[in-house]
């Protein structure tokens, strides 16, 4: 029985046009032009941290076809007050706008924005709400990498490889 149902999701699945993203591999075309993408430096402590999440995901290693221009806008908001008028809780929001170029042309293929939020405990230590606040940074800057390498493999795969 269990057979016939995975065989069913199976057929129901082939259908559906869904497609791997990354089929082929390494060697598949969107890993080939995700390879030939050269993320241009990016101001400012998230900057450095974005553009290190963007170069261990694109994993450039073939010749520098496509650069990959990113703005960010970094902010930390406080809400959540007290009757002290303390914060209790912020909230840190990152936003990223990107263009992948085509290096030998100079012409925007791929114009977007990216952007996640995170909330964080403001505590009595302010020291520990700022170790919080460099790890919401951290991981946000993974989220929004990751958003940005799936846009691109989205292009990627709808334009063929071109």
């Amino acid at each position: 029985m269990k057979q016939h149902l995975a065989l069913a999701a199976v057929v129901a699945l082939s259908g559906c046009g869904l497609h791997p993203l990354y089929a082929g591999g390494s060697k598949g075309s969107v890993a080939q032009i995700l390879a030939g993408v050269s993320v241009t430096p990016i101001e400012g402590k998230s900057g450095y941290l974005m553009r290190n999440a963007l170069t261990d995901r694109l994993s450039a290693s073939g010749p520098t076809r496509y650069r990959l221009d990113v703005t960010l806008d970094d902010k930390i908001q406080g809400f959540g007050v007290r009757r002290d008028d303390a914060i209790t809780r912020e909230r840190r929001s990152l936003r990223a706008r990107f263009q992948l170029i085509d290096a030998s042309r100079g012409t925007v293929l791929l114009d977007g924005t990216a952007g996640s939020d995170a909330g964080i405990d403001a505590v009595s230590s302010e020291y520990a709400t700022i170790a919080a606040e460099d790890t919401a940074l951290e991981n946000l800057t993974q989220t929004v990498a990751d958003q940005i390498v799936a846009r691109i493999g989205l292009y990627a795969q709808r334009s063929g490889g071109q």
